[in-house]
C-alpha cells in the first residue's frame, strides 16, 4: 500500500481507526462497474475484521459485486468546516477511515441472522428476531477487510 502523503494526519492506532468505524452512522462502499465507479452510501456492521450490509436480493450493487468482488470502503465522523478570513485558509476538521477488501455473500439462514446482529448492533446495541421469510428476501454481503487506514484533520 502507498505511503499517506501526509504522515502527520495518519491514524496508526488500530483501537482508534476501529472508534470511528462504530461511531460512523454510514459507509460508503465503492465499486467498479466494469471502468465506471459506482458508490453508495449503506448501513453496516462491523466485527473482527469483516464488514457486513444488507441489501434487496436484486440490485446494481449485487450485479457488480457478482462479477467484481473487490471493493473500497469509507467512514467519517466528527466532520466540520473550519472558517478563515481568507477563502484558500478554509479547511475541514474530520476523521476518517478508508479500506479495501473482498466481498461475498452469506448464504445460509444462520450465517445471515448473526451478520443482522452484528448490523443491529451497531445502530441499537441489540440484536433481534429474523423471521425465515425475511431471510430469504435478504442478501447479505460480507466484506472481508484486508487493509485501512485511518486519517484526521484538525
Amino acid at each position: 500500500m502507498e505511503k499517506m502523503r501526509r504522515a502527520d494526519r495518519e491514524i496508526i492506532s488500530r483501537a482508534e481507526i476501529e472508534g470511528i468505524i462504530r461511531r460512523s452512522l454510514v459507509c460508503r462502499l465503492a465499486l467498479a462497474d466494469e471502468n465506471r465507479p459506482y458508490i453508495v452510501p449503506l448501513c453496516f456492521g462491523y466485527k473482527d475484521n469483516s464488514l457486513y450490509f444488507h441489501s434487496a436480493v436484486q440490485g446494481k450493487k449485487i450485479d457488480i459485486i457478482k462479477k467484481n468482488n473487490r471493493v473500497c470502503f469509507e467512514f467519517d465522523v466528527d466532520s466540520e468546516v473550519i472558517k478563515a478570513d481568507k477563502a484558500c485558509e478554509w479547511g475541514m476538521q474530520y476523521k476518517s477511515v478508508v479500506g479495501f477488501g473482498q466481498a461475498s455473500f452469506l448464504e445460509d439462514s444462520e450465517s445471515k441472522r448473526r451478520a443482522l446482529d452484528i448490523i443491529m448492533k451497531q445502530y441499537s446495541g441489540e440484536s433481534s428476531a429474523y423471521p425465515e421469510a425475511k431471510l430469504k428476501h435478504t442478501v447479505i454481503i460480507k466484506v472481508d477487510i484486508e487493509h485501512m487506514t485511518g486519517k484526521q484533520a484538525q
